[in-house]
């Protein structure tokens, strides 16, 4: 049986893939002399690979002794990948419970720079609802989730992340920083975040991070829905519904409550 040719183009694909599995924890740098006489291939075509793994920060080039390591964009590649493994499934039970129990909109999103990313949902059983397309984006200091991850963060990583003005989508959303930083210490310290009217008029969501073995955020979950069902009085029983999940979440994803000082997991 002989074995199918790559697809017209994708052969580069796999040299540059396969050129950025040599940099490991025992080689993290290289030079261009030396991958040309690791991987057996010509000089001209690992330059030409190494220079568009650098446009696309995959790579970068230390200018003083001209060797390369791993760039910015494969660190992000890598937590993407570390954040998003089985994370989906290992949500979707407590989803459906949440979704079920509040019968509003369940969501499981990640922090993306300045925003936050819909990665999984569960609709609530109601004609009106919040939900919105897995993949939308939304900045992050205007929903629950976003401010829940956020509170996770010192306020130096915090700052470095959100845009300067913040942008208002509605009347209500926090665009001060000073007010911004007072509503992350609240959420820290009762468990979950409130974003009210913030990222929408008459849109009300809750949301809890998720948090690692190493007590690092990785994402939130949040139920969202209109504010004429999310009254005042239900947020508090819905945040410690959405925090006691996020926390079985956590601690399926290694976080250890018992040696943990964590805030929001201990109020």
């Amino acid at each position: 049986m002989t074995k199918s040719k790559p697809y017209p183009g994708t052969q580069a694909v796999i040299r540059a893939l396969s050129l950025l599995k040599y940099f490991t924890d025992d080689r993290p740098q290289w030079s261009l002399a030396d991958l040309t006489r690791e991987t057996g291939l010509n000089k001209t075509t690992v330059y030409r690979l190494l220079a568009a793994l650098e446009s696309e920060e995959m790579v970068t080039r230390n200018p003083h002794n001209d060797t390369y390591c791993l760039g910015l964009g494969a660190i992000i590649l890598g937590g993407y990948a570390l954040r998003t493994h089985d994370l989906r499934a290992i949500c979707q039970p407590e989803l459906q419970v949440l979704a079920a129990a509040a019968q509003e909109t369940a969501a499981l999103e990640l922090l993306v720079g300045a925003d936050v990313l819909i990665l999984d949902e569960v609709v609530g059983d109601r004609v009106i609802s919040g939900g919105q397309a897995i993949g939308t984006r939304w900045p992050a200091h205007a929903t629950s989730t976003g401010k829940a991850m956020l509170s996770c963060l010192s306020w130096e990583e915090v700052t470095a992340v959100l845009p300067r003005p913040l942008p208002a989508l509605t009347p209500h959303t926090i665009t001060d920083l000073d007010a911004l930083a007072a509503d992350l210490l609240q959420t820290r310290e009762r468990g979950y975040a409130i974003a009210n009217e913030e990222l929408e008029l008459g849109l009300v969501a809750i949301g809890a991070p998720l948090l690692n073995y190493d007590n690092n955020v990785v994402a939130a979950i949040s139920l969202a829905g209109p504010h004429i069902r999310l009254t005042p009085e239900r947020i508090p029983p819905l945040g410690e519904l959405i925090r006691d999940a996020a926390r079985r979440i956590s601690v399926q994803l290694g976080y250890a409550p018992d040696h943990s000082q964590f805030a929001i997991y201990n109020s």
